[in-house]
């Protein structure tokens, strides 16, 4: 899989993303809090796979790698894409450069 398309924005699994600079996860027991504090917005990660996911973005060289190194199921798969996808959109977590 290489894009999700969330909206009219399309989120590639190839490109190296991370939280976003202004945002911070909490954990919580169900997964996690994720707030970022320029928008204010506040999101719930609900999936412990998801919110180690995110985690390893930051060093993996793309969502592919990451998905790859939190050995996330292949039946998982769409649905932690289309929760990245989303967060992408919030601005949750924004490409690495």
């Amino acid at each position: 899989m290489t894009d999700v398309d969330v909206g009219a924005a399309s989120f590639n699994t190839h490109s190296a993303y991370r939280l976003h600079r202004q945002a911070e996860l909490r954990d919580e027991p169900f997964g996690a809090l994720a707030y970022h504090f320029g928008t204010r917005r506040l999101s719930f990660l609900k999936a412990p796979l998801l919110v180690d996911v995110v985690r390893a973005l930051g060093d993996s060289v793309s969502v592919n790698a990451a998905l790859e190194r939190c050995a996330v199921p292949d039946a998982q798969r769409p649905a932690i894409l289309q929760a990245l996808a989303g967060l992408a959109e919030s601005q949750m977590i924004e490409p690495r450069r």
